[in-house]
C-alpha cells in the first residue's frame, strides 16, 4: 500500500475531530448580513426559532388604583374589573402531568382555576369543586379542560359539610378512576377592622372552610393516594406576616402552612409528598367579596415591591412543579409568590 495514502485509525479520528471543530467555529453570513458562528445543526435550527420576548414583570399586569367594585360572596371572576388572568390564553403545556388525576377545591377561580387549566394542558384529568353560585365561572374552566382533550368534572358543594367533603372525594375517584393530585385551595376571607366585628358565626364559617374542610378531604383522600401522589395546600403570606384586618383568615393560613410541614413528615414514608404555595396579594374574587375594604381594594398590591398585585396565572407553574414527578425530593416545602414580599 502507498505509504502516502496510509492513515492509522488514530490519525483518522484526530483529523475528523479537527475538521468538525473547524466547522463548528467557521463563520457564516446571517440573514442580516453579519458574521455568526455555526456551532452545529441543532444550534442552527434553534437559532432559527423565534425566542419568546422578555417581559418586564413590573408592567406585565394592571397596577392600582383599581376601580371601586363589590360583589356578594363568593363573587365571580368573570365580573371583576379588570378580569383576572388565570392563564386561559397564555399557559402552554408540555405533558408534564400526562395521565395524572387531580382534585382541586376552589377550582372555578383564583389559583385553583389557574392550576386546573395548567394541569389539563400538562395532560391531567381534573375534578374541580366550587360553590353552586360559582357555576358560571366553573363552566368556563370545565370547557377549557375539555378543549385540551382531558376529562373535566365539576362537583359543586359547600365544604363546611363533612359528609359532602367525603362524597366529593368518593365522586372524584369514581369520575377519574383514581386520584394522585389533591390541591386544597378553597378558602374564605373577610376583612374586619376589629376582632369585635367578627361574630362567632363568621369565625366558624372561616374556620370550617379553611381548616376543617382540608382535614376532612385529606382524610377521605388518603386511602386512595398511591406512592408518588401529592397534596398541595394553598397557604398565604398572611401565615408569616398577618394583616390586622384579617385576624381569622390569617390564623387559618398559618394552620395550612403547619399542616403542610407536619403531614409531609407523616406521609414521606408512604411516598406521598405534601407541599404548599404561599401567595402574596393576588387579584381574585376573594378581594371584591369582602376580603378587602373598598379603600384597600383601590390600592390593592401597591405596597408590594413590584407595585401591583399578582395574577393567578403567575402561580400556575408552581402548582405544576409541585405536582410533577421531577420534584420528587420536595416535600414539606412552602413556595412563595409575593412580588418581592413574604417570607417563604
Amino acid at each position: 500500500m502507498d505509504q502516502n495514502n496510509h492513515f492509522t485509525r488514530r490519525q483518522v479520528v484526530t483529523g475528523l475531530g479537527a475538521s468538525i471543530a473547524a466547522m463548528a467555529i467557521s463563520p457564516v453570513i446571517s440573514r442580516s448580513g453579519s458574521l455568526s458562528p455555526v456551532m452545529n445543526n441543532h444550534a442552527t435550527t434553534a437559532a432559527g426559532n423565534t425566542a419568546a420576548p422578555l417581559e418586564n414583570p413590573l408592567n406585565k399586569y394592571p397596577k392600582p388604583p383599581f376601580q371601586p367594585q363589590s360583589q356578594p360572596w363568593p363573587a365571580l371572576a368573570s365580573k371583576m374589573i379588570p378580569k383576572p388572568d388565570h392563564g386561559e390564553t397564555s399557559y402552554k403545556g408540555s405533558g408534564r402531568l400526562t395521565g395524572r388525576k387531580a382534585l382541586i377545591t376552589g377550582g372555578d377561580s383564583g389559583m385553583g382555576r389557574a392550576a386546573a387549566i395548567a394541569y389539563a394542558r400538562e395532560g391531567a384529568d381534573v375534578v374541580i369543586n366550587y360553590l353552586p353560585d360559582e357555576q358560571s365561572d366553573a363552566d368556563e374552566v370545565l370547557a377549557l379542560i375539555k378543549k385540551e382533550g382531558r376529562k373535566g368534572v365539576g362537583i359543586p358543594g359547600d365544604l363546611r359539610d363533612e359528609a359532602f367533603c367525603k362524597k366529593l372525594v368518593d365522586d372524584a375517584v369514581k369520575a377519574l378512576g383514581g386520584l394522585d393530585i389533591l390541591v386544597s385551595n378553597a378558602a374564605r376571607q373577610q376583612s374586619h377592622e376589629s376582632i369585635l366585628d367578627i361574630s362567632s358565626e363568621q369565625f366558624d364559617w372561616t374556620i370550617k372552610t379553611n381548616i376543617y374542610a382540608p382535614f376532612w378531604i385529606i382524610k377521605a383522600a388518603l386511602p386512595h393516594l398511591p406512592p408518588g401522589a401529592v397534596i398541595i395546600g394553598t397557604t398565604s403570606v398572611q401565615a408569616y406576616d398577618p394583616s390586622p384586618n384579617l385576624y381569622d383568615y390569617a390564623q387559618t393560613k398559618a394552620a395550612t402552612m403547619n399542616f403542610v410541614k407536619s403531614l409531609a413528615k407523616q406521609l414521606a414514608p408512604k411516598g406521598i409528598r405534601v407541599n404548599g404555595v404561599a401567595p402574596g396579594p393576588i387579584w381574585t374574587p376573594l378581594q371584591v367579596s369582602g376580603g378587602q375594604t373598598m379603600e384597600k381594594l383601590k390600592k390593592f398590591g401597591e405596597d408590594s415591591p413590584m407595585g401591583r398585585p399578582g395574577q393567578p396565572a403567575e402561580l400556575a407553574s408552581i402548582y405544576v412543579q409541585l405536582a410533577a414527578s421531577d420534584a420528587s425530593f420536595s416535600t414539606g416545602q412552602v413556595y412563595g409568590a409575593a412580588g418581592g414580599g413574604g417570607q417563604p
